[in-house]
């Protein structure tokens, strides 16, 4: 079994300040820190997702702006972890995230991140997901608000593993 921790769209953009800023990313933030300084103490592989929209025509996230970027405490927690940018919800649509994790030789997955009811969904349940055993981590995870992110863990439980990072680490 060789896990790796995919930290999906930890993006300024998603905090405050930024263009669509999200519930309880204070405590997300402080909690993925952690996971991710216990997955490098385990030697468990990081990898970072950043959404990335092109054409400059999306609300936020476009192509070159500051908001766009990872935020810098994730990437000083995880600095040399790879980057795979995407387009779509589904971090595997048109990406090298599944090469990545097959060079890496991956068979589960923990997955964090920001939107809850989408791009963490979406993942999570992605057609390319169903050969890994995958776990949601839902300390780990925020959208717009408590309920919605709720209601979106109670949908992904009969699919998923829910486990809080601090048993999944």
């Amino acid at each position: 079994m060789t896990k790796a921790l995919l930290v999906i769209d930890l993006q300024n953009d998603y905090f405050p300040g930024g263009k669509f800023p999200l519930w309880n990313t204070d405590a997300m933030l402080e909690n993925i820190e952690r996971a991710i300084a216990k997955a490098n103490a385990q030697g468990v592989p990081v990898i970072h997702i950043q959404h990335i929209a092109k054409g400059g025509l999306a609300p936020f996230f476009n192509e070159g702006t500051p908001g766009a970027d990872i935020h810098p405490s994730i990437l000083a927690t995880a600095p040399k972890a790879p980057v795979v940018v995407k387009e779509f919800a589904d971090s595997f649509e048109k990406t090298n995230l599944e090469k990545t994790l097959t060079k890496l030789g991956v068979t589960d997955l923990l997955v964090c991140g920001m939107m809850t009811q989408n791009c963490v969904t979406h993942t999570a349940i992605s057609k390319a997901a169903e050969k890994y055993n995958v776990t949601i981590l839902p300390d780990c995870c925020t959208t717009v608000s408590e309920i919605l992110h709720l209601i979106a863990l109670h949908a992904l439980s009969t699919r998923v593993k829910l486990v809080p990072s601090s048993e999944a680490l």
